[in-house]
């Protein structure tokens, strides 16, 4: 009978492999994946540590991971800094995601059939820069444009801005769609392993079938598409009605949880190598 431990390192081991085919793509090869894995490693050995109130001493820190001690200082030192500049990298996609989602789901911005409206140009009531400021006065309007326009998120025209599809998909940003595909994978990795290992009850399936033809699976990814985008509908319009609740009702300290819902679809011919 194989250990926990083996089998917990095959099951990760399988999963990370179309990740290793995108690194290998671009030019990542194994010594710099292993050096950057050492931050990886550690930071989680740090959570674990704070979860058990044991201190994050670099002995701990050292036993827990595996990360030799003078790697553990060297990576510890300057950490805070370290975070601030991602984060602060981080914040205009952030930004950027908040005006689509409320201009998509808050009824203020919607059509009576239920479409996101063209908005107006400059100020006033209905127009984009009212959106923008309903998500954060700190960024100029014609900056969240100029940025939505970069990503292909909207068209601009004499008639006013509108969205360019019915989601947030930016696909002219390399590193903007690898932070979603980031967030993604991250949190559908962290419901498989809490339900796993910490007993929660997340929501976290999948229908397989095989012996398709292409034509089948074809057709199957259309009837997933549309499922989608009637979830995304129902959760989206849910959420936004739960945010506006607690944005009103609920003090700062009190808001302190995030959730993410997605879907997939994968198909492949059985003859090909493995994804």
């Amino acid at each position: 009978m194989s250990s926990r431990h083996s089998i917990v390192l095959a099951t990760v081991l399988r999963a990370v492999k179309p990740l290793v085919r995108l690194l290998l793509r671009h030019g990542v090869t194994y010594p710099a994946f292993a050096a950057a894995l050492k931050r990886v490693f550690l930071e989680a050995a740090q959570q674990e540590l704070a979860r058990g109130n044991r201190p994050p001493t670099d002995s701990a820190l050292t036993l827990l991971s595996g990360v030799h001690r003078r790697d553990v200082r060297e990576l510890t030192r300057g950490e805070a800094q370290r975070s601030a500049g991602t984060a602060a990298q981080a914040a205009p996609l952030g930004q950027a995601g908040e005006v689509v989602a409320r201009w998509m789901a808050h009824p203020a911005w919607r059509t009576a059939d239920g479409h996101p409206r063209r908005l107006l140009k400059g100020g006033g009531a209905g127009s984009f820069d009212a959106l923008v400021a309903e998500v954060s006065r700190d960024v100029r309007p014609r900056a969240m444009l100029d940025e939505l326009l970069r990503l292909g998120a909207v068209v601009e025209s004499d008639a006013g801005i509108e969205l360019a599809a019915a989601g947030f998909a930016p696909r002219r940003g390399f590193a903007e769609v690898n932070q979603l595909l980031a967030d993604n994978l991250s949190d559908h990795a962290a419901a498989s392993v809490a339900n796993l290992e910490d007993g929660r009850n997340l929501l976290e399936q999948a229908i397989y079938v095989d012996e398709l033809t292409a034509d089948s699976v074809a057709q199957l990814q259309k009837v997933a598409t549309r499922a989608w985008k009637s979830a995304f509908e129902t959760v989206m319009h849910e959420a936004q009605a739960r945010f506006d609740a607690d944005a009103r009702d609920a003090t700062p300290e009190q808001r302190t949880h995030r959730a993410r819902f997605g879907a997939y679809y994968f198909s492949q011919d059985t003859r090909e190598p493995p994804q």
